[in-house]
């Protein structure tokens, strides 16, 4: 395991590394220039050009892009990623404020597909080619094919305009703060995220449940007694799980896209959010330093991935 580990953290340093060199050159690459877009368009004239120049050469815009990169992937490795170039704060004071509600919306969101999937999936293996089967397989299908925002927007007008049971924006309500306002406030933003998500998760459930429910050993266990709970949570459930761990772990990605798209539709202020308004205006600190942190949260998700295997199944062996 420990040699497995290093070997895996090792790769994962060579594939940072040149995930942030395609980063920086695919941010520095469009078109436009942040310095620019802090002007209004009708007060440019050519003293605004000097001072465009100026507020560029002291920022090392000018600089070749190879220079820039290695200015930065200096400070970046000691923690610093710059400043905004919008309101000149550190990237990663930035980013730790937004961090928190981010991670709060996927997680729940995260917990609510797999309460969603798991008992669907489940059911619809055991009971193939009936109704329950075909009605997890509409649930899974809607869940794939409906664009989020839409669901979001029906939820919306339908929990908040008409019977007013939920909030429809922001983190919390300053004037009546508390853990009750912030649940309310999770509700409807972590529900449609999780449901959006749900589908290929039980479809994968019930596929590997299949698998597991025509082995051998299932019919083993059943045959010396075993009751039907037993048979499926202890036995085929577990060992279907490493399917399952595998489209979690590179379903991350998609899961934060789904949570920019929520933290638009909601207002929550998250990292979603912030990387929007960052790419509208073009601050290339904050748009590289929102790219980094999914990557890395995308290599550790594979990485735990493939040590949550060997705690499922003893079977797998990491080498």
């Amino acid at each position: 395991m420990g040699a497995f580990l290093v070997r895996r953290l090792m790769t994962n340093v060579l594939v940072f590394f040149l995930i942030t060199v395609a980063i920086f050159v695919l941010v520095h690459s469009t078109p436009g220039d942040p310095i620019a877009m802090r002007i209004p368009p009708d007060q440019l004239s050519q003293g605004s050009a000097e001072y465009i120049a100026q507020q560029r050469a002291e920022l090392g815009l000018d600089d070749p892009l190879y220079l820039q990169y290695w200015s930065w992937l200096g400070d970046a490795v000691t923690g610093d990623l710059g400043v905004s170039l919008l309101n000149g704060r550190p990237v990663t004071e930035l980013l730790g404020e937004r961090l928190g509600p981010t991670l709060e919306l996927m997680l729940v969101g995260l917990a609510v597909s797999l309460i969603v999937a798991f008992p669907l999936g489940i059911l619809a293996a055991r009971r193939r080619n009936s109704l329950y089967d075909y009605g997890a397989a509409v649930v899974s299908l809607g869940s794939v094919s409906i664009p989020i925002f839409f669901v979001a927007l029906i939820a919306i007008y339908l929990f908040t305009l008409q019977l007013q049971w939920f909030p429809s924006s922001g983190i919390s309500d300053p004037t009546n703060p508390g853990l009750v306002d912030t649940l309310m406030h999770l509700v409807l933003p972590a529900t449609i995220l999780g449901i959006g998500n749900s589908g290929a998760y039980m479809r994968y459930v019930r596929s590997s449940m299949i698998t597991e429910l025509g082995s051998d050993y299932v019919r083993t266990a059943e045959a010396k007694g075993a009751g039907s709970q037993r048979v499926v949570v202890r036995h085929a459930l577990r060992n279907s799980l490493i399917p399952v761990i595998t489209i979690i772990a590179t379903n991350l990605g998609q899961l934060f896209a789904g949570a920019v798209v929520i933290e638009q539709v909601f207002a929550w202020p998250g990292m979603g959010q912030l990387a929007v308004s960052s790419v509208n205006q073009q601050d290339y600190s904050v748009i590289i330093g929102f790219a980094l942190i999914v990557a890395v949260l995308v290599l550790l998700s594979n990485l735990l991935a493939d040590v949550l295997y060997t705690l499922v199944d003893p079977r797998v062996r990491l080498s």
